[in-house]
């Protein structure tokens, strides 16, 4: 089950799984990012056959054995996403140790284990996704999958559209790089102006350290879509799963390759939507032919 990260292979024959990172397993079968794994054996709370992982330099073929905080890891689920509207006040983390309230303190309990798509900081709100798939959250993330990030937000200070616009080429901040960022003014009233806020990248609080840079205090954030997913009417702090068919139309061929790249996969295929049954067009009503009687005589068909 476990393999040393110089392990030659040549020598797995072509019917056994490949060796895969623990971190990229464990993340896949939804204990959380790779990140967080790695800070869990970190932690010593990862043990493979009662023994305690001292390294996340380690390639593993199966989940037989393995055991997060003394539970055994399971199979993979098939990957689910979820709408958050979070509200502000709550930090986007299962653990905070400076003690302040988390979001996954405040999801219902019916909820399996999930993880966030990104974060949003302490004083931002809007529409959070979550999603029971470490490996589909790394994806989604990434800037390179292209999905933007959109965010209504609330700045006191003078909107100057030139600076605005400028953002359209990229900025940098205190010797970080920021991709483009699309701002325009929705409107202006008293002190405060509302932008309309959308980029790619989603650093840590881009949007406020770049619209500081310009003049701009942000006071209010929300994000209103990432991607194709929509904040739409969700109310504050509640939860709703976004369908499996909406969900594969968006990420169907990542998820297929999901499906069949990692051990922690569920051997079952994933669901094809250009396959799901398409209702049929109702057809005019047609009444059986039916025999009638005439006053005085034998039947008499229609």
């Amino acid at each position: 089950m476990v393999a040393a990260m110089t392990q030659d292979k040549d020598k797995n024959s072509a019917a056994d799984p490949a060796p895969e990172r623990i971190a990229k397993a464990l993340a896949r079968a939804g204990i959380g990012s790779r990140r967080e794994v790695e800070r869990l054996i970190e932690l010593g709370r990862v043990s493979i056959n009662g023994k305690r992982l001292k390294t996340p330099a380690c390639l593993i073929t199966s989940l037989e054995g393995i055991t997060v905080n003394g539970k055994p890891v399971e199979q993979a689920e098939s990957a689910r996403l979820w709408r958050y509207h979070k509200p502000r006040g709550l930090v986007t983390t299962h653990r905070d140790p400076e003690g302040r309230s988390t979001v996954f303190d405040h999801l219902p309990s019916h909820l399996p284990r999930v993880i966030s798509v990104g974060r949003l900081d302490l004083n931002s709100e809007g529409l959070l996704l979550l999603t029971n798939d470490g490996a589909l959250a790394r994806w989604m993330e990434m800037p390179k999958t292209g999905w933007i990030r959109r965010y209504k937000v609330r700045a006191h200070g003078t909107a100057d559209e030139a600076k605005l616009k400028a953002l359209a080429q990229g900025a940098v901040v205190d010797g970080i790089v920021y991709e483009p960022i699309e701002a325009t003014v929705e409107k202006v009233s008293g002190s405060n102006a509302w932008l309309n806020v959308a980029l790619r990248e989603g650093k840590n609080r881009e949007v406020r350290r770049v619209l500081a840079s310009i003049g701009l205090d942000v006071n209010r954030l929300i994000r209103t879509a990432y991607g194709p997913f929509t904040l739409g009417t969700l109310q504050r702090g509640a939860v709703g799963e976004i369908s499996s068919k909406a969900l594969y139309s968006a990420c169907g061929a990542h998820l297929g390759a999901l499906e069949s790249a990692s051990i922690a996969a569920q051997t079952k295929k994933a669901p094809n939507p250009s396959k799901w049954a398409k209702a049929k067009p109702k057809t005019k009503f047609r009444p059986k032919r039916s025999a009638l009687r005439t006053p005085n005589g034998p039947k008499e068909k229609r």
